[in-house]
């Protein structure tokens, strides 16, 4: 049996299904409409108690028994310690892959998030304090991650875990209005991933309703 990702085309749906192809780990997509608010269904609920997707339900979990596991972070961390790769065992190197995965989770995803909301407003008044204050703070990070790539292929050490939850916002740069080439190294590193195959695979898969 495969392991079920609930998701949607979302920065945190994608992080999931690209770890899920470099990691080789067989799956399936249940399409979650966020759009048309099916992440407040009950049976999803119970799969997600903060109604967010993405989550995921392994048949084959510790011990052999299912398990089911939402937030975007524990995933990545359950797959990685599941199969043993992207993810350091021990030491320092550990230590600098969770760092910059919660990096992202704290900062890299909430701040452009914001941006994502308050570009989608009518009200210029109501965009416009919003826009100044979340697209100056997302800039800021992306020069947070521009300064930590110099002479990095990746942000900790080998390609890791880390990689694929920044991926996944940066893979909306557009949208935050962000121009890559004013973050040479972030372009860099950006492009490098998306030229490997399994993470073509991820953003290809399917994740809306009638695709």
């Amino acid at each position: 049996m495969t392991i079920e990702l609930f998701a949607f085309d979302t920065p945190n749906g994608r992080k999931i299904s690209v770890a899920l192809e470099e990691m080789g780990l067989p799956y399936s997509v249940q399409v979650v409409d966020i759009d048309a608010g099916q992440q407040f269904d009950p049976a999803f609920i119970r799969i997600s108690p903060n109604n967010k997707i993405p989550a995921i339900v392994d048949p084959h979990g510790p011990h052999g028994q299912p398990i089911s596991v939402f937030e975007s972070g524990a995933i990545l961390l359950y797959l990685a310690e599941k199969t043993g790769l992207f993810l350091p065992l021990t030491g320092s190197d550990r230590v600098e892959v969770l760092e910059w995965l919660m990096f992202q989770m704290g900062g890299f995803g909430p701040m452009p998030g914001q941006v994502h909301h308050f570009i989608a407003l009518d009200s210029e008044a109501d965009r416009r304090y919003g826009l100044e204050r979340f697209m100056a703070e997302t800039r800021r990070l992306y020069g947070v991650m521009e300064r930590r790539l110099q002479g990095r292929s990746f942000f900790a050490g080998e390609l890791s875990i880390a990689d694929f939850a920044i991926l996944g916002w940066v893979w909306r740069h557009r949208r935050h209005q962000v121009d890559l080439a004013d973050f040479p190294q972030v372009q860099r590193w950006y492009e490098a991933l998306m030229a490997r195959p399994a993470v073509r695979r991820g953003f290809a898969v399917p994740m809306r309703a009638g695709t």
